[in-house]
């Protein structure tokens, strides 16, 4: 299930919901095919920004129509262990995105993000959108 899946980023579902038709139409195509993953993080950094009740309705429909994965014990010891290598290269990511970059190296999962520091963690795959 898993195979094809791309974990859609805080930042790319904050510019889905804001109507970018670049971003929105991808993550719309990605809904129909099912591909798409998200976790408690994100869900809760979406939550942080919402400015009125409607966008919370939205909010909460968009999150029924994702595939929900859990950070466990192990992708949580993975991500602390991501984070200090990195550190001990000078790299200082924020935590939750290293977990995200956990969860996604974990489950084989590519990254849809518009967060350039994704690209400094090793392992990571970044979903690309592909223009015909």
């Amino acid at each position: 299930m898993t195979e094809h899946g791309v974990i859609v980023d805080t930042s790319v579902f904050i510019e889905f919901l804001k109507g970018n038709e670049e971003y929105g139409s991808e993550t719309t195509r990605l809904l129909e095919w099912d591909r798409v993953f998200s976790t408690g993080i994100i869900i809760a950094e979406l939550l942080q920004g919402l400015k009125n009740l409607k966008e919370g309705k939205y909010l909460v429909e968009l999150i029924t129509a994702v595939n929900m994965l859990e950070i466990t014990t192990d992708v949580w010891i993975e991500a602390g262990n991501l984070s200090l290598s990195l550190r001990r290269k000078g790299i200082n990511l924020p935590l939750t995105d290293v977990a995200i970059a956990a969860l996604a190296i974990e489950h084989n999962l590519q990254i849809f993000t518009l967060d350039k520091h994704f690209e400094q963690i090793p392992g990571v795959k970044l979903y690309k959108i592909v223009s015909f």
